[in-house]
């Protein structure tokens, strides 16, 4: 038998803001967090200047020392404070932490790129320079998941997902599978991931930054429009905490939502050139896990990088799940392409805004582009809209692709 699993805590760290309160502010002014990054301006070549930085955090002095931060590069310092928040929204007891019925399921595109240039050094230079017992602990791709075990001692399994832009969904999902088998009682799920130059750079060769508007930030990204040019990176870390329904009732728990559905699958056919058909199937899958007819879900969260292949084929996607009536809008139109970190702080956004009957307009929407199928999408304003469930979708290099389905609480104790 399946077992329910709920979301009973929430922590992020995000370039709108690190609580709820702040992200919903910048959501209903329709203020994007883009910036010019200024000493991007001196790197040769680089064509894009535009990034969205995470807002400033705090860590407690008396736990993040010098001696427990020691292995932890940005990334994964980003993963274990919003996890130290969403274990702390979940009143998660430290027993739990150590008992081995709690588990981790994290991901992010690559570790610090800065440790990088030290492995760089020793390759170029034949020096060991710079390089230390913490350097491949910090570069290594699954950095933020085993920064997070260490720094809270948990002993249950961990699933390292570095999927790139589908990394916290795959790790979501994979969590709830997880704790839905019997695995485990509870699981830390999300991702991570930090604004460096080489996230950007990696992009503008392939031709999918945004260049028009390095000295307009606040008009890209464009989702869906005509005048897209690209993506943005962002940074931030989103952490939610799975449980399983009846352990959480059991402790008197509060609860946000119920994970009710995911899908997962592969393109098989191209490492950047994404297949709609596929990406179509990634929601059905979803949808059948989850017993849902397609008109069930009221709000889809989509993926909406503003690149021009990946726009298309995902608007056409959806339309063909969903048709035309199923109302839409991407978060990335506020915090850009925060890649590792995206999936999870997508899923904490459309859950508070499901919880609260509105959802956020797509800005920088004004005029749709002509290849992108005529979907329901939200401009404008945001839309009140009382639904049950709500579906959020993320597409990643490699053909990769992931839908989750959330259902309301409120509605969810037949």
């Amino acid at each position: 038998m399946k077992r329910r699993v709920v979301i009973t805590g929430f922590g992020a760290i995000s370039p709108l803001g690190n609580d709820w309160p702040s992200v919903k502010a910048k959501l209903l002014s329709q203020t994007n967090a883009v910036q010019v990054i200024e000493q991007w301006k001196d790197i040769e070549g680089l064509r894009t200047r535009l990034g969205c930085p995470a807002a400033d955090f705090d860590l407690p002095s008396d736990r993040f020392t010098r001696k427990t931060m020691r292995s932890m590069g940005r990334v994964a310092l980003l993963a274990v404070r919003a996890t130290d928040m969403a274990l702390a929204d979940a009143d998660i007891d430290k027993s739990l932490l150590r008992g081995g019925e709690l588990g981790i399921a994290y991901g992010s595109s690559t570790g610090s790129p800065d440790s990088f240039s030290d492995i760089a050094n020793l390759i170029s230079h034949h020096s060991t320079q710079g390089m230390n017992a913490n350097t491949y602990i910090r570069m290594m791709s699954h950095t933020a998941p085993v920064n997070i075990g260490v720094f809270f001692g948990i002993k249950g399994r961990i699933i390292t997902t570095s999927s790139a832009c589908t990394s916290s969904s795959q790790a979501i999902g994979y969590a709830f599978e997880t704790i839905q088998s019997g695995k485990q009682k509870v699981m830390i799920a999300g991702g991570s991931e930090e604004l460096h130059v080489s996230g950007s750079a990696t992009f503008d060769t392939l031709f999918a930054t945004s260049t028009e508007y390095n000295d307009r930030p606040s008009l890209s990204p464009r989702p869906y429009d005509a005048a897209r040019d690209g993506l943005v990176i962002g940074e931030g870390a989103g952490t939610l905490i799975l449980e399983e329904l009846e352990h959480a009732l059991a402790r008197g728990a509060k609860i946000y939502a119920e994970i009710v559905g995911f899908g997962t699958n592969s393109d098989g056919t191209h490492i950047t050139n994404p297949q709609s058909e596929q990406m179509a199937q990634a929601m059905r899958l979803a949808l059948k896990d989850a017993d849902l007819a397609p008109e069930t879900i009221g709000y889809v969260n989509t993926h909406g990088t503003a690149t021009d292949r990946g726009d298309e084929a995902e608007s056409h996607a959806t339309f063909a799940v969903f048709g035309g009536a199923v109302p839409v809008s991407t978060l990335k139109s506020y915090m850009g392409h925060t890649l590792g970190a995206c999936g999870a702080l997508e899923a904490w956004m459309s859950i508070q805004m499901m919880n609260e009957g509105w959802f956020c307009p797509t800005i920088n929407l004004t005029q749709r582009a002509p290849e992108c199928a005529a979907l329901d999408y939200i401009v404008n304003e945001p839309r009140r809209i009382e639904t049950d469930y709500v579906m959020s979708n993320n597409f990643a290099f490699g053909g990769i692709n992931t839908s989750l389905i959330f259902r309301r609480w409120a509605n969810s104790q037949e």
